[in-house]
């Protein structure tokens, strides 16, 4: 069989690789062309690197069959073809015009070959539910191949829509820009500042994975490579001191989920909020802050409150990086993350703040003799291949995404999914967000967070507008659901990921995982019915929604781990703390007044009970 040489195959990819990240930059730099042609370049290097890197049957990941250069050829051909032809497009009248033969060529292949590369990228979930969106515009909704072709690839609807937009000019850069920090020494920068901080603290380890996972998230947009950097580290320290296997693997899956909703640098459904809702994507970050804030909150009382049960103290002092010996040698790496919340405050474009992010990550190596050495020529270039290689699971998840949006908004379908969600929830509110809650985890478990949250923006955001929540909290409600999805079993790709490292019992693994996690399945609900929790009201409201939600995650987190700051937790005391926490949850000053009194009575238990009378491990379990 035909193949290309092995050399020559890698040097093409790195080629290919070092070309997409180049012309990002550049456009970033110099300002977009035309919608069709940035977008027709993005998803042409998107393809081409796939058939790629990912050959088919008659490749290896060392050999690239004959099949796959044919598809790599026909892929630039399809993605290019209307940038090509752009007076042509730009002039006719989509819906009227009938598609020339070329346009169905091009078209039928590109559809086929997005739908193929997604499935080598990503499974055979994404391309499946673009096939029954597909089959079902066909028949059940009534339209033509014609309309179907012009819709999803003729337009700015479908393939060539925002999901493709947002890939191509704000999710490219940040994850270039991630490719170069992790080069530039922060990801030890990060281990090291939070074993400082926290290392020495009963339970110390499982707090580093907190913060750690918390700090690499801002730059990794994906929970399991974040496990699987970060954990590789964290969790044979957890379990050196005492956590069980199943535990340390959970704390790590858990809080590197996170990573996608921790703002200064979410994951790329983020910047896809952005442009659904028409703002900027500082005010996204900004929206997210708090719940961000709450989820981590939790995770690390969690970890603390179990460390104490367990009675497990930190590593010594003497074993640990002292901070300010820390801060001094890699210290100045935090200085691009500096540089692009900087930009974004002076009220420039995302893409923007993340192309002078990366211009920053360089020169601030050379302001330290500890880093000065770390860009060579070759590191640059691992950098710009990394960043684009990274880049092919979201541009092609994308693409896919956008066959499936193209065709609910030429059939309705959102519409008649909207009422149908009504029709079920019986205008409910609480009925209508467990729904939403339901089908948002059921997608994110087949789906990557971004095109999961697409699809949740067409069918069913609609709805959770139209009984009353603000249409931001709606989205991020969603997008919460299509990120612990990532923890959710039976399909837990964080927790897979954490348990290769730990070896723990997978169900044992995914139990402590979602008693961790809890928090997170809550929070969305905090905010729909609190949008003080992201940042919409004066100063007062927003302090006192933030000080009792803090306070209900810390006794939701001391209830499910049978501690609380004063000793182990009896069953009545972990009935209260649950019981305090829901209650916390409800906004309102009543609510709000129930719930400080129980946990003033729990504090009085542990206080005067426990001088009487030290409650065992068995009676407090």
């Amino acid at each position: 069989m035909f193949s290309l040489p092995q050399a020559f195959s890698r040097h093409l990819i790195t080629a290919i690789a070092v070309l997409m990240s180049v012309f990002h930059l550049y456009v970033a730099f110099v300002g977009p062309p035309d919608a069709y042609v940035m977008r027709g370049w993005h998803l042409a290097f998107a393809l081409a690197l796939a058939f790629l890197v990912m050959p088919g049957r008659h490749g290896t990941a060392e050999r690239v069959g004959w099949v796959d250069v044919l598809l790599v050829l026909a892929a630039v051909a399809a993605a290019l073809y209307p940038s090509a032809s752009l007076d042509y497009i730009q002039n006719r009248f989509y819906y009227v015009d009938d598609p020339r033969l070329a346009d169905y060529i091009f078209g039928g292949a590109l559809i086929v070959l997005v739908m193929e590369a997604t499935r080598r990228a990503t499974g055979w979930a994404l391309p499946i539910t673009a096939m029954v969106f597909l089959a079902y515009g066909l028949t059940l909704g009534n339209q033509s191949v014609g309309i179907m072709l012009d819709q999803l690839y003729l337009t700015t609807e479908g393939i060539f829509g925002i999901p493709l937009y947002v890939s191509a000019t704000y999710v490219m850069l940040f994850i270039l820009f991630g490719a170069f920090v992790e080069r530039s020494g922060a990801g030890q920068l990060f281990m090291d500042f939070a074993l400082a901080l926290a290392g020495h603290t009963s339970g110390g380890p499982a707090k580093v994975a907190v913060i750690t996972s918390s700090l690499f998230g801002t730059v990794s947009g994906s929970a399991v490579a974040n496990v699987m950097t970060t954990g590789t580290f964290t969790i044979p320290l957890m379990m050196r001191t005492g956590y069980r296997p199943a535990f340390s693997g959970a704390v790590e899956a858990v809080a590197s989920t996170g990573g996608q909703l921790m703002p200064p640098i979410m994951g790329a459904a983020a910047f896809v909020m952005a442009e659904f809702l028409g703002v900027s994507y500082l005010t996204v970050a900004a929206f997210a802050l708090l719940p961000a804030l709450l989820y981590y909150v939790a995770v690390f009382m969690a970890v603390h409150f179990e460390a104490k049960r367990i009675g497990l103290v930190g590593v010594p002092k003497a074993d640990l990086p002292r901070l300010r010996q820390v801060m001094s040698e890699r210290g100045h790496l935090f200085l691009p993350l500096i540089v692009i919340i900087a930009v974004l405050l002076t009220g420039r474009s995302a893409a923007f703040s993340a192309l002078c992010g990366i211009a920053s990550v360089i020169p601030t190596t050379w302001l330290r003799a500890s880093t000065r050495s770390t860009f060579t020529v070759r590191a640059i270039l691992e950098a710009l291949e990394a960043g684009a290689r990274n880049t092919l699971v979201v541009a092609l998840a994308c693409a896919c995404a956008g066959i499936v949006i193209g065709t609910i908004t030429l059939t309705g379908l959102g519409l008649a999914f909207t009422g149908i969600v009504l029709d079920l929830s019986q205008d409910s509110l609480l009925l209508a967000l467990v729904l939403t809650m339901l089908a948002g985890i059921l997608l994110g478990m087949g789906l990557p967070t971004t095109p999961a949250y697409i699809v949740q923006v067409a069918l069913l955001v609609p709805a959770l507008v139209k009984l009353g929540i603000q249409v931001e909290a709606a989205h991020l409600f969603v997008l919460y659901f299509a990120v612990l999805s990532a923890i959710t079993p039976p399909v837990a790709m964080a927790v897979y990921a954490a348990n290769g490292i730990s070896r723990a019992k997978l169900m044992e693994s995914s139990w402590a995982a979602i008693k961790l996690g809890l928090t997170g399945y809550i929070i969305p609900f905090m905010f729909v019915f609190s949008p003080a929790l992201l940042l919409m009201g004066d100063f007062v409201t927003v302090s006192m929604a933030a000080i009792t939600a803090t306070i209900g995650v810390t006794c939701l987190a001391g209830g499910l781990h049978s501690y609380f700051f004063f000793g182990l937790a009896r069953w009545w005391e972990r009935l209260m703390l649950i019981t305090a926490a829901l209650v916390l949850i409800k906004p309102g000053l009543t609510t709000d007044l129930i719930g400080l009194g129980l946990v003033a009575l729990i504090v009085a238990s542990q206080l005067w009970l426990r001088s009487a009378s030290p409650v065992s491990n068995k009676e407090a379990a």
